[in-house]
C-alpha cells in the first residue's frame, strides 16, 4: 500500500531511540541465527517459538522435540521470528520511521513494555479468531500495528516521506498514510483476506496499541500534536494602545507615525 520513508519530527525527551535500535537488531540477529542454521533448524524453530493458537489452548499436543520453551512464552517469542527478508525488512522499516517516537513520548521502558505488549495482544487476538488453528503464527506485524497506531494517535499531523503504490512519493500528513492502513487491515480482516497473512494479528495489535498510548505516554506529551513548524493554534493577544502625548503640528513632521501591530507573533507555514 505504502512505504515509509522519514518524518519530521525530532526526539523530545530522549537522546537516542535505544529501544527501538535495540530490536530491530534483536530480530535481525533472530534471522540470521533462524536462517544460516539451515531449512531443518528454521522450521524447529518456527514451531518451537511461533505462536501456534491450538498448542496454546491445549488442543493439540507439539512433538516433544520442537518443545523448547512454555507455549505461553510464544505470545513474544513468534514476534522475533521471520519467514524471509522481504517479510523482515518491512517491518523493521516501519519501527524504524514510527518507533522513535513513540519511544520518546512514552520512555525507555514503557516503550518496551508497550512493544512487547502488542504483539501479544496481536497473538492473544489470533487465537480468540482461531483457536483451533495449527499454522505457527510469526513476525512483528502485532507489535507494529501497534506502533503505527500511537504514533497515528500522538502525531497525526506531522508530515512524513512515502512512496505510494512502492513508486510514487509523497509528503503528506501522517494521518493520511496510516489511517488508510488501519482501514486496510480492518476490510482485508473482514473479508477473510490472503491465508498467509494474519489480519486478526494486526488488528489485535492495532487495539492494544490505542489503548495503551493512552495510559502509558508521558504525561508532558500531547495527543494528536503536531510538528515543531506547526505549532497548535493560539489566540493572539491584544496590544492595548499606550496613551501618547498630543505634539504640534511643527514637531508631527519630526515624529514617526506609530507602527500598530509591531512585534505581534508570526506563524511560521
Amino acid at each position: 500500500m505504502f512505504i515509509p520513508l522519514y518524518d519530521n519530527n525530532r526526539l523530545r525527551h530522549i537522546r537516542l531511540q535505544y529501544v527501538t535500535i535495540g530490536l530491530i537488531l534483536a530480530n535481525a540477529l533472530v534471522y540470521l541465527a533462524t536462517t544460516l542454521g539451515g531449512e531443518n533448524f528454521t522450521n524447529a524453530a518456527v514451531l518451537g517459538l511461533g505462536f501456534i493458537p491450538s498448542v496454546v489452548h491445549d488442543k493439540v499436543q507439539l512433538s516433544p522435540e520442537f518443545v523448547v520453551i512454555p507455549a505461553g512464552f510464544s505470545y513474544l517469542t513468534y514476534s522475533f521470528l521471520h519467514a524471509n527478508i522481504l517479510h523482515l525488512g518491512g517491518n523493521m522499516l516501519f519501527l524504524w520511521v514510527f518507533g522513535d517516537n513513540v519511544e520518546d513520548a512514552l520512555g525507555y521502558v514503557r516503550y518496551l513494555i508497550f512493544y512487547l505488549l502488542c504483539a501479544a495482544g496481536g497473538a492473544f487476538f489470533q487465537g480468540l479468531v482461531a483457536p483451533d488453528s495449527q499454522v505457527p503464527l510469526i513476525g512483528a506485524s502485532g507489535a507494529i500495528a501497534g506502533v503505527v497506531t500511537a504514533y497515528l494517535i500522538l502525531y497525526p499531523r506531522v508530515k512524513v516521506w512515502i512512496l505510494a503504490f512502492a513508486r510514487i512519493p509523497l509528503h503528506i500528513p501522517a494521518f493520511i498514510p496510516l489511517v488508510l492502513w488501519i482501514l486496510f487491515q480492518i476490510v482485508m480482516f473482514a473479508k477473510g483476506g490472503e491465508d498467509q497473512v494474519s489480519w486478526a494479528c494486526h488488528i489485535g495489535g492495532i487495539i492494544t496499541g490505542a489503548v495503551l498510548v493512552l495510559v502509558l505516554r508521558s504525561r508532558d506529551v500531547p495527543l494528536f500534536a503536531g510538528a515543531d513548524d506547526e505549532p497548535d493554534p493560539a489566540p493572539a493577544a491584544q496590544q492595548v494602545p499606550s496613551t501618547v502625548e498630543p505634539v504640534s503640528a511643527s514637531d508631527a513632521s519630526a515624529q514617526p507615525a506609530p507602527q500598530w501591530g509591531r512585534g505581534a507573533a508570526s506563524r511560521q507555514d
